[in-house]
């Protein structure tokens, strides 16, 4: 493995742990400001600032954690996925998705990142919402 894929791989680990930690600030310090973020079920935001909305309504409606993170980075850095465990508490009902009744979750995910000039530049996340949906309402 290069320098830039091991700078790629040490940026994404530390992005996972800044969010374990529930550090948005620490997230955030990852990005690139005119990030993309793509979500499993909704639009593409784009900018720091909209992360940053986005982490603050995750924070309220959901307490996660990721298990069993492990990180994939290309030759050159450029590209990265990392797949995880997400370990949940659903804390506030969302709109249009079943109530929150404090409901426990776990459903493998996964994450595709592309970085430059050592920053995260996008992040797409993928879910299967269909499962979360079942879990937390077999808990209903």
């Amino acid at each position: 493995m290069d320098a830039a894929a091991k700078q790629t791989e040490a940026l994404i680990k530390s992005y996972f742990e800044a969010f374990n930690r529930g550090d948005h600030d620490g997230m955030l310090a990852c990005l690139a400001d005119d990030v993309i973020h793509d979500v499993n079920q909704g639009e593409r935001r784009e900018g720091k600032e909209r992360f940053k909305a986005f982490l603050a309504r995750m924070a309220h409606h959901y307490d996660e954690q990721l298990d069993g993170v492990t990180v994939m980075v290309d030759a050159d850095g450029a590209r990265a996925a990392a797949e995880f465990n997400v370990r949940g508490k659903y804390l506030a009902t969302e709109t249009g998705l079943p109530d929150a009744k404090g409901q426990r979750y776990g459903l493998p995910a996964g994450t595709f990142f592309a970085v430059s000039s050592g920053k995260i530049r996008r992040v797409t996340t993928y879910y299967n919402l269909t499962d979360w949906i079942m879990q937390v309402s077999a808990e209903a």
